[in-house]
């Protein structure tokens, strides 16, 4: 038995996927992502909460007879990068690094807002282990990595850390 029209099959295969292929890169979110009142992805609020619980000390308590340590946050410069500008504010405990929060992010699409709300929580992460800007990039948002640090770094230098 011999096949009538066998290249049918191959252009409805071809425009089946071709279809398919547009429909996906077409999808858009249905909603932006959640953020917090000062406009930051909800991500780096809860990144901020974490990093503080993560900074407290297991081992014994040490009581000494000097002042407690002053609270105080510090803004880095603002740096721009190919997707739009960055700017980290730090908190800082004394001498120490207790968390970041993210002043600035590229903002302009839905996916540069999700890159912000999963890379925060890992840099401050890093940030606050290392106690300084020397950490790793994230994979997939290395220009807004780069730009992280060195806000990080000018907030850090203005903190006297």
């Amino acid at each position: 038995m011999k096949k009538k029209h066998p290249l049918r099959r191959v252009l409805m295969a071809t425009v089946s996927t071709v279809s398919g292929v547009i429909l996906l890169l077409a999808l858009k979110p249905t909603s932006a992502p959640a953020t917090t009142a000062a406009g930051l992805p909800a991500a780096s609020a809860s990144a901020k909460g974490t990093t503080s619980r993560s900074s407290t000390s297991t081992g014994p308590k040490q009581t000494t007879a000097a002042a407690p340590a002053q609270t105080r946050t510090v803004t880095g410069t603002t740096v721009q990068t190919q997707y739009g500008p960055v700017q980290v504010q730090i908190t800082v405990s004394g001498k120490r690094l207790t968390g970041t929060t993210l002043v600035q992010y590229p903002n302009n699409s839905g996916r540069s807002i999700q890159l912000a709300a999963s890379t925060l929580p890992v840099l401050t992460k890093e940030a606050v282990a290392a106690q300084s800007a020397k950490i790793d990039a994230v994979s997939g948002a290395s220009y807004t990595s780069a730009g992280y640090k060195k806000s990080l770094q000018s907030a850090l230098d203005m903190a006297g850390i």
